[in-house]
């Protein structure tokens, strides 16, 4: 599959680059992608939500009345869960929610995304740029030139730039990470990729090992 570089303004650079169809062009494993968005989204909790029950409680122990003939029924402690600022019964506890996946099978979540996106013509790659300070009217800028969109775009980098990073922070429509960040669910959760050139080369080639 072959695509345009664009410029920033959002013009063609004249460059075509070609998209891998090992890794662009496959037929999309449904299965594996959700197996791999169930365990990113499972490895994201951490799992300390917490309760206390009724031995965790600060009350007295004090009997509350009598254990007959009060006309109601028997209560032994304030701690009982019936009680207001009583203890929880069953409540959350720590734990761990990390899961574990295959490799193989991560990698195939990948290609099956990355070629979700190349079949709705939701890739694009733009040539590479730098800002020399972080200017999130510049990145909206390049962002509309190229029309990506203004839901979900997501720009790849081939390594950190922290003026890129720090221009899209306040911005809830745009993404920003680097090509060893990249994963299943960043990439079905866009709408759009901008891929900046030379990380497809990147990416066809973690892919296909």
């Amino acid at each position: 599959m072959q695509l345009p570089v664009l410029k920033i303004d959002g013009s063609q650079s004249g460059k075509q680059v070609n998209l891998e169809e090992s890794v662009f062009g496959i037929q999309p494993n449904d299965h594996a992608i959700w197996l791999d968005v169930v365990q990113y989204l499972a490895n994201q909790r951490h799992g300390n939500a917490k309760t206390k029950d009724r031995s965790e409680i600060a009350h007295s122990t004090k009997k509350l009345g009598r254990q007959k003939g009060g006309g109601g029924a028997r209560h032994g402690s304030l701690k009982a869960n019936i009680f207001v600022g009583g203890g929880r019964v069953f409540g959350p506890q720590p734990r761990f929610y990390h899961t574990k996946l295959n490799k193989k099978v991560k990698a195939l979540a990948r290609k099956s995304a990355l070629s979700y996106k190349a079949a709705e013509n939701a890739i694009i790659v733009l040539e590479s740029f730098t800002m020399d300070a972080p200017k999130t009217k510049e990145l909206l800028k390049i962002n509309a030139a190229i029309q990506a969109g203004d839901r979900k775009v997501l720009f790849v980098l081939p390594q950190n730039s922290t003026n890129i990073y720090l221009s899209s922070r306040n911005l809830p429509q745009l993404n920003v990470i680097t090509v060893d960040e990249i994963n299943t669910y960043a990439i079905m959760n866009a709408n759009t990729l901008v891929l900046i050139d030379g990380v497809q080369d990147i990416l066809a080639e973690r892919n296909m090992r």
